[in-house]
């Protein structure tokens, strides 16, 4: 309303494959992360079938969705949220960030840039609003004490901690791995060419912008007519230019 104010709403989801939208859901959440393994349920119980690899942008980053996806076989092309910024040549030499700190699996710590080690301190727990329940690793320095390099480090009294769920830092090093491989990076191209495609059509083409009904399931009906209609015109359009048989059979084999 430009006014500081929100809208009623509802988060709408949608998966495309092949240029055709093939599952979809309505959240009340306004967060993305937490519609992603249920639209992919939802596609399941549908079609008794999921997707060999999916491809997200950085909302959907989360240690649940990592493990979601990999307990269902789907191989995770998720950009993760500090992919743009990790590129930067200050994100790079900030030898302080812990993601730039030498991590040692053998004796499970890191060293800080004035090679002090930050040993493994405690461990704790951390439940996601859908009751995901992650393992947090926390890591202390005691030699920050006498430490020249104090103040461009941490502004903490008990000195410098580091938390790190092992779990979410794995799947975060496969993702990216995944992505900036030249798979990866053609996965990522297809992604905003169909998905953000078929929201430009939805809304900017078509001017679906408002629901004309109320109720979470009169709306879910409301946007399955629009996505039927999307279909429709996208097959009728690749039959038009012969190209129907190299897109459904890409869809049949997903």
């Amino acid at each position: 309303m430009k006014n500081g104010q929100l809208k009623p709403g509802y988060n709408l989801q949608l998966g495309v494959e092949g240029e055709f939208i093939v599952t979809g859901g309505l959240f009340s959440d306004r967060s993305d992360t937490l519609t992603l393994l249920p639209l992919l349920r939802h596609l399941k119980e549908k079609t008794k079938r999921l997707p060999e690899r999916l491809v997200a942008d950085s909302g959907y980053e989360s240690e649940e969705n990592y493990t979601g996806l990999q307990e269902m076989g789907i191989e995770a092309y998720i950009k993760p949220t500090n992919y743009e910024k990790s590129k930067t040549r200050k994100y790079k030499s900030d030898s302080f960030r812990a993601e730039n700190m030498p991590y040692s699996e053998e004796t499970d710590s890191f060293t800080c840039p004035a090679g002090n080690q930050l040993s493994l301190s405690s461990t704790k727990h951390s439940k996601s609003k859908s009751g995901f329940v992650s393992e947090i690793s926390v890591y202390k320095c005691t030699a920050c004490g006498e430490c020249a390099l104090k103040n461009r480090c941490t502004k903490s009294n008990y000195g410098r901690t580091v938390q790190r769920s092992k779990a979410f830092w794995q799947y975060r090093l496969q993702a990216q791995q995944r992505i900036t491989s030249e798979l990866g990076t053609q996965l990522r191209v297809n992604r905003s060419i169909q998905s953000e495609g078929t929201f430009g059509v939805l809304k900017g083409d078509w001017g679906f912008r408002r629901f004309l009904r109320r109720g979470a399931q009169h709306v879910f009906t409301e946007v399955l007519l629009y996505c039927f209609a999307f279909n429709v015109r996208k097959l009728n359009s690749k039959i038009q230019a012969q190209r129907q048989g190299v897109i459904l059979h890409q869809l049949a084999a997903s």
